[in-house]
């Protein structure tokens, strides 16, 4: 065997184990990157969807003219309005808070990730539903041992169980007129 044949030999395995070690890291860096991405949030039954202003060109039109419409029990021309404006709305009136019961409170969710309601107090228990991060509740009672809480979602009077610890107080309306 020559020099130039042990030369071509050495030179072709290199170029065949870079293409190899090339093309594996290649492969590797791209599930790598699959798989650091973070998945979409998932969007479960019981949220609400978030409402976005949506600037409506039809919104903008003046309304359409009139429109003669013939009644026929008395063959008389009515003049039929198309979607024409209101005068002035008139403004809607905020909800009072309802009384609580004694012994209750109003508080929020301080758990970043939610909590699971339960239908009764223990880990062991059926879920029925959750509770959003933030969101206002209030607690209703607690458990004996003190470690879960019953609550009520005041926006559909549900009621349930959640690990106690995970709700902050907020200052009721009487306490802060009592105070002023």
């Amino acid at each position: 065997m020559s020099w130039s044949g042990i030369f071509k030999f050495l030179l072709g395995f290199l170029i065949a184990i870079s293409l190899l070690v090339g093309s594996g890291v290649a492969v590797a860096l791209y599930f790598v990157t699959k798989l650091t991405a973070p998945p979409p949030k998932p969007i479960f039954a019981n949220d609400k969807p978030i409402a976005k202003p949506n600037p409506s060109p039809v919104a903008n039109k003046p309304a359409p003219a009139p429109v003669p419409a013939v009644s026929p029990a008395t063959n008389a021309a009515e003049t039929v309005s198309a979607a024409q404006p209101e005068a002035s709305p008139s403004p809607t009136e905020t909800a009072s808070p309802k009384p609580l019961e004694p012994g209750a409170y109003r508080a929020r969710v301080t758990w970043r990730n939610g909590l699971i309601m339960r239908d009764s107090p223990g880990t062991d228990s059926q879920r029925i539903g959750g509770i959003g991060y933030n969101q206002q509740i209030v607690v209703v009672t607690e458990s004996e041992d003190k470690r879960w809480i019953k609550v009520r979602i005041e926006e559909n009077n549900e009621e349930g169980w959640v690990k106690a610890g995970n709700v902050e107080r907020i200052e009721s309306e009487q306490t802060q007129t009592a105070t002023e």
